[in-house]
């Protein structure tokens, strides 16, 4: 489990993730951390859910700066998919079961009660009975099925978000498609690693992704750098009278501090 945070459901803990495979091994401009692209794909651990939850994929991205002030970004689709190892949804169940009894214990202890009285409170609908507790945050291996959360990372030289992205959801699509792709996916991700080149400055770029074509553009040289990400996620996130003043801030060369979970 990374973290303390055992007083939660198992299903609401987050636990350690690790990189599986990365390509290529390694390149001479951007060494591969892998402690810290783990930590930045995942940065809240490693999740679990059942087929009761929300598990639609979600994007991120995040920027890996280096002592020379060099910048690398990556773009990250976190997904789900379902757990078939059942020494795993074993051990789901046997915390389920650990974190249950915790639940009952503390639920006597709170109310000093016996059996009897932890059963009256529970026809009585206590909102904190051990009822309520097991029916709302619950898993039964025989009844639920588990699923884990997993992450298809793309780090690139510069900020090309909206090709990534798209690149990245066409990918999660051929993984989890019952048809599959026209070609072996090693072929697509061999592509846009070593076939695709970066455009040169003042070009667009247009290369195939696995279903659909995909266009970038790089600024030319007496253009603004490169800003893929979509504005109007900045205003839905920080509304319009807080982005006025982050922009009055700037204006003034003040110091800025972004807090978020």
């Amino acid at each position: 489990v990374a973290g303390e945070n055992f007083d939660q459901s198992p299903l609401r803990r987050t636990f350690k993730s690790k990189v599986l495979a990365h390509y290529p091994q390694n390149i001479e401009w951007n060494p591969f951390d892998q402690d810290a692209v783990n930590m930045l794909c995942m940065p809240k651990g490693l999740s679990f859910r059942t087929q009761a939850d929300n598990r639609d994929p979600q994007l991120h991205s995040f920027i890996i700066t280096r002592e020379d002030g060099s910048r690398t970004y990556g773009f990250v689709l976190t997904f789900f998919e379902e757990v078939t190892s059942k020494q795993i949804c074993t051990a789901m169940q046997t915390l389920y079961q650990m974190h249950n009894a915790e639940q009952y214990s503390s639920v006597c202890a709170s109310s000093s009660c016996s059996m009897d009285s932890l059963a009256s409170s529970i026809d009585e609908g206590d909102a904190t009975s051990l009822a309520k507790l097991q029916r709302y945050n619950s898993y039964d291996i025989s009844r639920d099925m588990l699923y884990v959360s997993k992450c298809i990372c793309l780090i690139t030289p510069l900020p090309f978000m909206q090709a990534c992205k798209k690149f990245l959801v066409q990918l999660y699509k051929a993984v989890t498609s019952q048809q599959p792709p026209p070609l072996p996916l090693e072929s697509y991700i061999h592509n846009i690693l070593y076939e695709v080149p970066l455009p040169p400055p003042g070009r667009s770029l247009k290369f195939y992704g696995v279903y659909e074509p995909i266009v970038c553009q790089r600024p030319g040289p007496n253009e603004l750098p490169l800003s893929d990400y979509p504005l109007r996620e900045v205003f839905e996130l920080l509304g319009l009278e807080n982005l006025v003043q982050v922009f009055t801030c700037v204006l003034l060369e003040m110091q800025i501090l972004l807090y978020s979970q």
